[in-house]
């Protein structure tokens, strides 16, 4: 049996047009692999804990508001009025920064913790956000609180002194009055044993740490 010349025209025809659709796929194909950064795109589920803490603890539950930012709810909107007007806050870039008590939130959270959920990607879960905003938010909070060290930390007034001796006099004997500074210090502890001298930071409570002492000259009556 013979075909005839119009069946092998079309079959021709039928062929060609299959080729040319292939190839187009194809240019498509490759087209879309040349030009897309990430071929399978997926979004990453975030759930932040910064609504909860600042709109719900913060008002209702002053508790666990301290328990997440180590501040009370009264220390955190001070330190919040120092700082929010700081320029570092606002800048022309055409991405808008998170709201500066978020970013109070952020630092004084990651301040807080320490070991393995002191990581920032266990912090950027906690937040809601990506490690990169973690990280900015922290150093600009830093910045625009390294201004207020002479504000926060500064010698005594005359009066200060003065209330301060009656104080230790009071609570005493007199011959301590001169005295009028005082010396304590806290244990920080670390997550792990230092790798250099590592018995020397071991503590009485059986923790690594290190000792933050803050001192000031004693009474005279015992520097002689």
């Amino acid at each position: 049996m013979t075909t005839s010349p119009v069946n092998h025209i079309e079959t021709w025809s039928t062929l060609c047009h299959h080729h040319f659709q292939s190839t187009h796929h194809i240019k498509l194909f490759l087209h879309h692999l040349v030009t897309t950064c990430v071929l399978f795109p997926h979004s990453v589920s975030k759930c932040s804990q910064l609504a909860l803490v600042l709109n719900c603890y913060k008002e209702d539950d002053p508790q666990h508001f301290c328990h997440n930012l180590w501040v009370s709810p009264h220390v955190f909107n001070i330190l919040l009025s120092l700082i929010e007007d700081h320029s570092i806050f606002y800048n022309q870039s055409n991405v808008d920064q998170l709201p500066v008590s978020f970013q109070l939130a952020i630092a004084l959270h990651w301040f807080g913790t320490f070991g393995n959920s002191a990581s920032v990607d266990s912090i950027a879960q906690w937040a809601g956000c990506s490690p990169g905003t973690i990280i900015n938010s922290t150093q600009q909070v830093i910045t625009a609180t390294l201004p207020l060290h002479d504000q926060a930390i500064c010698w005594p007034t005359a009066q200060e002194k003065h209330d301060a001796s009656d104080w230790v006099e009071r609570v005493s004997c007199h011959a301590w009055r001169p005295g009028y500074c005082m010396v304590d210090g806290t244990l920080v502890t670390l997550y792990t044993k230092p790798g250099h001298y590592g018995d020397q930071f071991f503590d009485c409570k059986s923790n690594y740490s290190l000792s933050l002492t803050v001192s000031h000259s004693l009474p005279s009556v015992l520097c002689g």
